[in-house]
């Protein structure tokens, strides 16, 4: 589903991750990501309260755009996230976050994202193609 140009976009560049629950939409940009080998999206939770709000009202429901300011190739990849608070995901975050802030703050989980469906959104003519 995640083809290379989706991965390395996905590797190279921020997250938005938009949420929606009791018609207010919400939206959050992420720098604690990766990918996984089976390629799963995993956030971690620093700040996330209201997405996780969110997503404990509608089902799980998420959606993430990617894209590369400069080129302007992009995709919207929208899935279905289930949330951790422990595991190997959660202590690598939580190394990752308390080195970045000096022990200051700390992950306290990770959203794992299943992909459903990967949109681009690269102006031009496969705009709105699904992958």
């Amino acid at each position: 589903m995640l083809n290379e140009n989706v991965k390395k976009l996905l590797a190279d560049g921020m997250w938005d991750l938009a949420t929606c629950a009791d018609n207010e939409p919400n939206v959050v940009p992420v720098a604690f990501k990766s990918v996984t080998e089976d390629g799963k999206l995993v956030v971690g939770d620093v700040f996330l309260e209201t997405t996780l709000n969110n997503l404990q009202k509608n089902g799980g429901r998420i959606a993430i755009s990617v894209y590369d300011a400069k080129t302007l190739e992009g995709y919207q990849i929208k899935g279905i996230a289930e949330y951790l608070t422990e595991g190997a995901v959660v202590d690598n975050f939580k190394a990752m976050v308390e080195k970045m802030f000096n022990g200051a703050a700390t992950a306290k989980g990770a959203l794992v994202i299943t992909p459903e469906k990967v949109i681009v959104t690269t102006p031009g003519a496969d705009n709105k193609k699904v992958l």
